[in-house]
């Protein structure tokens, strides 16, 4: 069983920059087709103040962490038995090119079902600009196999 004593654990807070390329890469990785999420010009002229990020791309902030994966040393986790379950997002503002978020994160719940055959783990994030504003959430949840 997994340790509960590590809900409310808070991992370490980073800062990272959202580059144009990244931006255009990440669109075209998941087919968005839309100018503004690839095209300066395009984006500036749907009222963008430049590129924006696609929806979901606060997942790929989280993998700039100093440390891959974190919670996988903190839960003592054996990678080979975690699923990635679900993600949420919320969004309060918009996330641009030249952006430096901040990423901060902790677990907020552990729980198991099937008899403990499966258990569960809610990772909540918080997505911060440079000017201190909120801009997104994302709550994960790994499903972590016991048999």
């Amino acid at each position: 069983m997994l340790d509960r004593s590590k809900i409310g654990h808070e991992f370490n807070s980073f800062t990272t920059e959202v580059e144009k390329g990244r931006l255009k890469f990440f669109a075209k990785a998941i087919g968005e087709t839309n100018p503004v999420y690839t095209d300066e010009a395009a984006a500036r002229a749907a009222g963008y103040r430049t590129i924006p990020a696609p929806p979901t791309f606060p997942f790929s902030l989280d993998l700039e962490s100093p440390e891959f994966l974190p919670i996988v040393r903190v839960l003592q986790l054996d990678l080979g038995r975690v699923l990635h379950g679900s993600q949420e997002f919320e969004y309060f503002g918009m996330i641009y090119a030249g952006d430096h978020i901040t990423v901060s994160s902790r677990i907020a719940d552990i729980y198991d079902k099937k008899g403990g055959a499966l258990e569960f783990v809610v990772q909540e994030n918080r997505y911060t600009n440079q000017h201190d504003e909120l801009v997104s959430t994302a709550t994960n949840t790994l499903i972590y196999r016991n048999a």
